[in-house]
């Protein structure tokens, strides 16, 4: 282990500025990594690092393994474990970072401010019986998926690095230890404001409003009142993110209300999964057994964590209780619409429509219900209409589907080469399918390669692009492959 007295951190270009600690104590407690024996680096995320003005190559191999381990704290951290509560699959549940640290607030160059969280990072208060740690496959999974979900222009949370702890962890069997570095616009999620209003305190419930509004809301119009427009602005941003999930075939698995961030980014990335074949019904996640959580539900999911929200800043939204109620009906009750709004406009840029027509929801709606029945690909069928190239099946409904739209994209008179090359900024030809996931999983946990997870990698930072290097990662499974189960690392 490096020596913290012989080591200048600043020398990274760490630029700390913590400013969640001075919210009241009940929201964290202080709480340092637990070191761990023999830290070493799995992947190092150089561009992101980068991107957040750290100078890496200032460090050693090990200086870097047990800074991201949490061994050394960086100059300038106040490492704290917050706390949150959260319904779990519907069930509500006082919680907090049970297995994370959040290391401190960083500046980048740009001056934005992002949180630095230490995942599997050791027990805290709120670990109850967990042992605070994760294993190396999850945090490998984390690090891919988000990563090709920033490459998907999705808002996310980021992975600037995986360690592997050189200890075990215990789950269903040994497996190798691990720490993730989660990179994000911040950490506060539905389910801290539902652990304040559990607490009943309605100063601390305002405090933490106004922080999060000057942190991730400072545009909103305060002619209605802050805090409506807070809500408002929030359920916007979520019902903008589900479409983009939806688009792109992502179902999250485990959308309780502790996995939502109120910034508007996806965040957790547990048991999620992308689909391969379109089916609304898709759960891949091993703990939802009824379905909660499936692909088609993930609109409604979002709407009713927005509901949660709503209930646990009533006090906020106005003095009257039944005035604060209606407020928050009348705002939740809107977002259908807006959701609808949102998908429309990704499904027309998907379909090449650049214009507006009254039937275009009903178009987009029409190919859906063709490839749930003939169990269609659903990234490969859209990467095919981009290319002018209709699925290969002589089928009456598709062929009289592509008549209708390709008859509508002609009233448009936008020149064919403009709409393919437009539809392919909006359907990936790659995306992280679950088979690829797993080869690449296999190789690092079996057998200590990371050089599958390198050009699964290489291929993801470009999902629009079609390379014939690339055509491995677009192949779908076989169809006689096992139905596909993830699992959530805990």
């Amino acid at each position: 282990m490096a020596d913290l007295n012989t080591l200048n951190t600043s020398e990274v270009g760490w630029r700390f500025d913590n400013s969640y600690v001075k919210l009241q104590k009940t929201l964290f407690s202080y709480q340092k990594p637990v070191p761990v024996r023999a830290p070493s680096m799995a992947i190092l995320n150089d561009r992101l690092a980068e991107s957040l003005g750290l100078n890496v190559s200032a460090l050693s191999n090990q200086e870097r393994a047990d800074i991201f381990a949490g061994n050394i704290i960086p100059e300038g951290a106040s490492p704290i474990a917050q706390a949150y509560a959260g319904h779990q699959f519907g069930n509500f549940t006082m919680l907090g970072d049970g297995r994370a640290v959040l290391i401190g607030e960083h500046l980048t160059p740009s001056g934005t401010r992002v949180d630095i969280q230490l995942k599997g990072s050791g027990q805290t208060q709120f670990s109850r019986r967990g042992d605070g740690r994760a294993a190396l496959g999850p945090m490998l999974r984390e690090y891919i998926i988000s990563e090709a979900m920033h490459a998907l222009n999705i808002p996310t949370t980021r992975s600037l690095a995986v360690v592997a702890t050189g200890e075990p962890v215990i789950r269903e069997a040994l497996q190798p230890g691990a720490i993730l570095t989660r990179v994000a616009a911040s950490h506060i999620r539905v389910g801290t404001f539902q652990y304040v209003a559990a607490l009943n305190d309605v100063l601390v419930l305002k405090a933490l409003a106004d922080y999060t509004i000057d942190r991730h809301y400072p545009e909103l119009d305060q002619t209605g009142g802050i805090y409506p427009a807070f809500l408002a602005a929030m359920m916007e941003r979520q019902a903008a993110l589900i479409v983009k999930w939806q688009q792109v075939g992502f179902i999250h698995g485990v959308m309780n209300t502790d996995n939502m961030a109120i910034s508007g980014e996806t965040i957790d990335y547990g048991p999620c999964a992308f689909m391969d074949i379109y089916d609304p019904e898709t759960v891949f996640s091993s703990i939802d057994r009824n379905g909660r959580y499936a692909y088609g539900n993930q609109p409604q999911i979002a709407q009713w964590n927005i509901a949660r929200f709503a209930e646990a800043i009533l006090p906020l939204l106005h003095s009257d209780q039944d005035h604060a109620i209606s407020i928050a009906e009348e705002t939740i009750n809107r977002f259908p619409d807006i959701f609808k709004q949102h998908w429309l406009i990704g499904m027309r840029a998907k379909l090449g429509l650049f214009n507006e027509e009254a039937e275009d929801s009903m178009l987009a709606e029409s190919l859906l219900a063709w490839m749930q029945e003939h169990q269609a690909d659903y990234t490969n069928t859209f990467r095919a209409l981009s290319a002018d190239k209709r699925p290969q099946l002589n089928d009456g409904v598709l062929i009289d589907w592509h008549a209708r739209w390709q008859a509508r994209l002609a009233r448009q008179e936008i020149p064919k080469y403009e709409v393919y090359r437009s539809m392919k900024l909006h359907s990936p030809a790659i995306i992280p399918r679950n088979h690829r996931v797993e080869e690449v999983l296999e190789a690092a946990v079996e057998r200590d390669d990371l050089s599958v997870m390198h050009r699964l990698l290489a291929a993801i930072n470009n999902p629009f692009e079609e390379r014939d290097e690339y055509d491995y990662y677009s192949l779908p499974p076989a169809k006689n492959v096992q139905k596909y189960q993830t699992y959530c690392g805990t």
